[in-house]
């Protein structure tokens, strides 16, 4: 049996990344997403959860919410650790190792499959280029990352740029990546690069996928 590739897709915040694993998706390659996962982990009632409002009490919660469960406001909790570089470091270590686990657990479940793609967005900032056979980044411009992310989130520029700069420069990413899917211009040009870096039968499969899609 052949080795599974096992591919990292990362990128910069808002440079495309959730498009192409939205397409990849759609071409019936699995894929495990570490937002989702990292999400899951500050649910209401996760250990993680607790310890967040244990930390930030009242400046994280959405007013009004249930006090014995109250619900975590995910934009102020960004706020705080997008400002400072040791909160953010904290929270990220209570978040990624268990993000981590969870890729372990999930790629045991997949073992049968010969290609799955892992969406990290901080691939290379925590590690995680380890547990990948190779690393695809999707990049951009900064002015075109920039006004993604301020349209995206209705984050101001300096807002913007706070986020942007909390991750390492798309540049660096991209001299460590296996390949670099070009998201500048239009998703056909995309598209067509990473249909030549699939395997043969994935190619197959992604090009019937886009021509019954074509004829819908």
């Amino acid at each position: 049996m052949s080795r599974q590739r096992r591919i990292g897709l990362t990128g910069g915040i808002a440079s495309g990344k959730s498009s192409v694993s939205r397409w990849l998706a759609q071409q019936n390659v699995p894929v495990l997403d570490a937002d989702q996962y990292a999400h899951d982990v500050i649910a209401p009632g996760e250990p993680a959860w607790q310890a967040v409002i244990d930390r930030y009490g009242s400046a994280v919660l959405h007013p009004g919410s249930d006090p014995t469960q109250p619900a975590l406001n995910r934009a102020a909790l960004g706020s705080i650790v997008f400002a400072d570089a040791q909160e953010r470091r904290w929270l990220e270590g209570l978040i990624h190792p268990v993000v981590r686990d969870r890729f372990e657990h999930e790629l045991l479940k997949l073992s049968n499959e010969p290609v799955v793609v892992l969406m990290i967005p901080l691939l290379f900032e925590t590690g995680m280029a380890s547990i990948c056979s190779e690393v695809w980044v999707v990049n951009c411009s900064l002015e075109q990352q920039r006004q993604r992310l301020m349209a995206r989130n209705a984050l101001s520029a300096q807002a913007a740029d706070q986020r942007i700069q909390a991750q390492w420069p798309l540049t660096r990413k991209c001299e460590l990546a296996d390949a670099v899917i070009n998201n500048s211009g239009p998703p056909q040009r995309w598209r067509a690069q990473i249909r030549g870096l699939l395997t043969p039968s994935t190619q197959q499969a992604s090009a019937s996928t886009d021509a019954m899609n074509g004829h819908q």
